[in-house]
């Protein structure tokens, strides 16, 4: 075997002390922590693969492996909680727990030894979340290996083999491929040379999509000018229904916006009768106007996040004309991007927003 450079002996030495010192970690705080021995055996994994790059060729190798069986499911994401036990979830089961629990009304639980869960009980593991930062990981594109911390950077400016566009997509080029033939691609593409009658009829049906996205804004911007327009934080809380199988639903206290008393309601996949086994899950909600009017009262309203949550809310402008006899809306789609977003607002213990209202007068 050809000796390795100096760099690499220096490289493969520091990784065989990494792996000995958190070897040794992991035995001396197997009895205190659970969790933090998990962690320092990750190291050592992360080390030893490393060392053997063999090991490490595919998601199903030794570390990869082995964490899965840990969390439950292959790894996604950095962020990783553990109970109180020192069982580990990575972040996104952790809010899917605790999103179910909600939907059934039963106590979160560890999916491995049944102790209680939740936000307040579990925190994150710092070791843990580190090793598995220097664990391999195959690139999509070129099914390279690469520590999961800088698998992202690779993808999405380094690989070679990455999906890119063309750089005249803006003038209708649908070409997608690897990066390293996009310079041959462009070099022949034969969008440059199509003639202006051409051109305009793609550019009309870009313009199309951009319309109705400038539409939107200019309506806000619209709205923002009204005489009368109200705002207030609200804060959606759990309740179940009376039926024999009773059904999750959201209720907020009563508020007082542009001198009247309101309320809104919530509920998850329009009422469905097991939500819980449900991987898309869905919000709606409806404005309810409890005081009475003397005339139609006629508002467009618009739900957004509130100041201290990060759930992705896109805007939607809802209308209607509240009246003494047709006082509530019909329930209407809370615009969140995914159902991992609704699975943050179910896990929390409870929904905070922002409402706006603007009322229309002729």
């Amino acid at each position: 075997m050809a000796p390795k450079p100096g760099a690499e002996w220096s490289t493969a030495l520091s990784h065989l002390v990494l792996g000995v010192v958190s070897l040794h970690a992991a035995v001396s705080t197997a009895e205190a922590s659970r969790g933090a021995a998990a962690g320092f055996l990750l190291q050592v994994l992360a080390a030893t693969t490393t060392l053997a790059p063999g090991l490490s060729t595919h998601e199903d190798c030794l570390a990869g492996a082995w964490v899965a069986t840990v969390i439950g499911l292959p790894l996604l994401a950095f962020d990783f909680h553990w109970c109180t036990n020192g069982h580990l979830m990575c972040a996104g089961c952790f809010i899917h727990l605790l999103a179910d629990a909600r939907l059934k009304e039963e106590q979160a639980t560890c999916p491995n030894c049944r102790c209680e869960i939740s936000k307040s009980l579990c925190c994150r593991n710092l070791a843990v979340e580190k090793a598995v930062s220097e664990l391999p990981s195959e690139c999509g594109f070129c099914l390279r290996q690469f520590p999961r911390s800088l698998l992202e950077r690779h993808q999405k400016e380094e690989c070679q083999d990455r999906v890119t566009q063309c750089k005249y997509k803006r003038i209708g080029c649908p070409w997608h491929g690897p990066f390293h033939e996009l310079t041959v691609h462009e070099a022949a593409c034969a969008h440059p040379t199509k003639t202006g009658s051409e051109l305009m009829e793609i550019l009309d049906g870009m313009d199309q999509s951009h319309r109705k996205e400038m539409q939107l804004y200019n309506s806000i911007f619209s709205l923002l000018s009204f005489e009368k327009i109200g705002y207030t934080e609200v804060q959606f809380r759990p309740y179940r229904t009376d039926d024999f199988i009773t059904r999750l639903y959201y209720e907020t206290p009563r508020f007082t916006v542009l001198n009247q008393t309101w309320v809104l309601k919530a509920r998850v996949n329009d009422s469905e009768r097991n939500p819980n086994l449900s991987c898309k899950r869905t919000l709606s909600f409806q404005l309810l106007l409890k005081s009475k009017v003397t005339a139609p009262l006629e508002c467009s309203f618009l739900l957004l996040k509130g100041p201290y949550d990060d759930v992705r809310i896109s805007p939607v402008i809802y209308h209607f004309v509240f009246t003494n006899e047709s006082n509530e809306t019909d329930y209407v789609p809370l615009p969140i991007i995914d159902s991992v977003e609704c699975n943050k607002l179910l896990a929390a213990k409870n929904i905070n927003l922002r409402l706006f209202l603007f009322q229309i007068q002729k």
